[in-house]
């Protein structure tokens, strides 16, 4: 599926772009993420995404196939695996930026592809998350810029704490936590109507044989 979303930044273009793309800078807006290594074009890391009481952990790598500093413009291709599954995600994510009243316009768009739990609440509930966490990302991304325009210190590096999951029906909302619950509930209710069925069926097996067996 498509997405795609605009926010801005109180900074001007060329402030921005190398902000961007300060891998290790901007990780801990995106909330599950980590990242273990970075090269300047290739990035290696994991993603934790919280479904109900599921922890899913995808583990990959991004690469920037495009860093086009005059334009602006940048392609991040991105794919990872399930460490305990067999899910899979795949990104394409092409980003623009642009002067925009003192400060810059980024304009995001991306191609995702996703396999397993998380792909099981469809193209509705992903958009809004995705939403939520762009929306949430554009104002961490805002607070740091701000903080280093205004000689603020960062945090020191060192040791840091591992980072809470991306928790999918929280960021998602309650509206749609109570879709996918009543969703949930639903695909209990047919699983046990299924399963007494297929007791009954098993049942009525049994008598049969029996009524057989003694005639």
């Amino acid at each position: 599926m498509e997405l795609h979303h605009e926010f801005t930044v109180p900074v001007p273009v060329d402030e921005a772009w190398p902000a961007l793309l300060d891998i290790e800078r901007v990780a801990p807006c995106l909330p599950g993420a980590v990242v273990e290594d970075y090269d300047g074009r290739t990035v290696t890391g994991s993603v934790k995404v919280k479904v109900g009481p599921v922890t899913v952990t995808y583990r990959g790598t991004a690469v920037f196939e495009e860093q086009d500093e005059s334009a602006h413009r940048l392609v991040l291709a991105a794919s990872g695996r399930e460490t305990r599954g067999q899910g899979t995600a795949r990104a394409t994510v092409t980003g623009t930026l642009s002067e925009h009243a003192g400060g810059t316009a980024v304009s995001v768009h991306t191609d995702l592809t996703v396999t397993g739990r998380p792909a099981q609440f469809g193209r509705g509930v992903l958009a809004e998350v995705g939403d939520r966490l762009v929306g949430q990302f554009a104002s961490c991304l805002a607070e740091r810029l701000t903080e280093r325009e205004d000689g603020g210190r960062e945090p020191a590096g060192g040791h840091e704490q591992e980072p809470e999951p991306l928790n999918l029906l929280r960021t998602a909302g309650p509206p749609v936590a109570r879709r996918v619950a009543l969703a949930a509930a639903a695909a209990a209710a047919l699983a046990w109507a299924l399963t007494a069925l297929r007791r009954k069926c098993r049942t009525c097996r049994t008598t049969r044989r029996r009524r057989t067996a003694t005639r």
